[in-house]
């Protein structure tokens, strides 16, 4: 079994081996072309963005600056909004569904070492899955840990640590991230109202 196959699978892996090391430098050239892209040239951002991404819906929009280690474990849905600087280490699948919303500088970890001092001395590193449902908000410094899933609807506040799964239409926050309370009709009267005031406005 290769490391990549060792990775890809959640066992215990080298990152230094020269082939992840080689796909690690494609995925930063990327970045790299990605970030340095003019702010009004939106097609050549969306072309660098299907080269590096595993695969990508409709309208997805990552502002610069943004890093992940090799870009083909992630796979967004369509409707995607991520603001500035945010950060995926994609070791392990990355599974973004559509109408997802991040703020700056979300972090998205899969990476995880071992507890053990002397296996963590070793280079040795593991990974777990990641995965945020549909029309789930992600609040600015925000940290998504290795092995998490977060169900639709949920908002994550800001500076929130995320270490352990998240159910469907929930407010979670805080270090080690907890859901506060679910999303209720009233919440959605009142923003149902706030979009009807809005839309009455607009039509003046």
């Amino acid at each position: 079994m290769t490391e990549q196959e060792r990775m890809l699978s959640g066992q215990l892996y080298r990152s230094g081996e020269e082939t992840l090391c080689a796909a690690r430098l494609r995925a930063k050239e990327l970045c790299r072309r990605f970030n340095d892209t003019a702010p009004a040239d939106a097609a050549a951002r969306e072309d660098i963005l299907r080269r590096l991404l595993g695969a990508m819906g409709e309208s997805v929009w990552i502002e610069p600056t943004f890093r992940c280690d090799y870009g083909s474990q992630i796979t967004i849905g369509s409707f995607f909004f991520a603001n500035y600087d945010c950060i995926f280490l994609d070791v392990a699948p990355i599974t973004i569904g559509s109408h997802v919303m991040l703020g700056p500088r979300v972090c998205l970890y899969t990476a995880g070492p071992p507890t053990v001092a002397e296996v963590r001395d070793l280079e040795l590193e593991f990974g777990r899955p990641i995965t945020i449902a549909d029309s789930v908000w992600i609040g600015g410094s925000a940290v998504v840990c290795p092995g998490v899933s977060i169900g639709a609807g949920s908002v994550i506040a800001a500076g929130a640590v995320v270490t352990r799964d998240i159910p469907a239409g929930v407010i979670a926050a805080g270090n080690p991230c907890r859901v506060l309370r679910p999303l209720t009709d009233a919440d959605r009267a009142r923003w149902e109202s706030a979009h009807r005031e809005y839309q009455a406005q607009q039509s003046q």
